[in-house]
């Protein structure tokens, strides 16, 4: 992401391949995302997905 990200501190992350993600700092530039999942009944953390993920390019 470009240099005048803004980072949402209510919003951590550590996906640096995410083109939400604010490169100087651990956050998310989205004003919110949306978590969802790949399980029919998730009972994990790893069961949880951020469908906001967009590949940075």
């Amino acid at each position: 992401m470009e240099q005048n990200c803004k980072a949402n501190e209510a919003i951590k992350c550590t996906v640096t391949q995410c083109a939400h993600h604010c490169s100087s700092k651990d956050y998310c530039s989205l004003n919110s995302i949306q978590v969802g999942t790949h399980e029919t009944n998730p009972t994990q953390v790893q069961c949880t997905d951020c469908n906001s993920f967009v590949l940075k390019h």
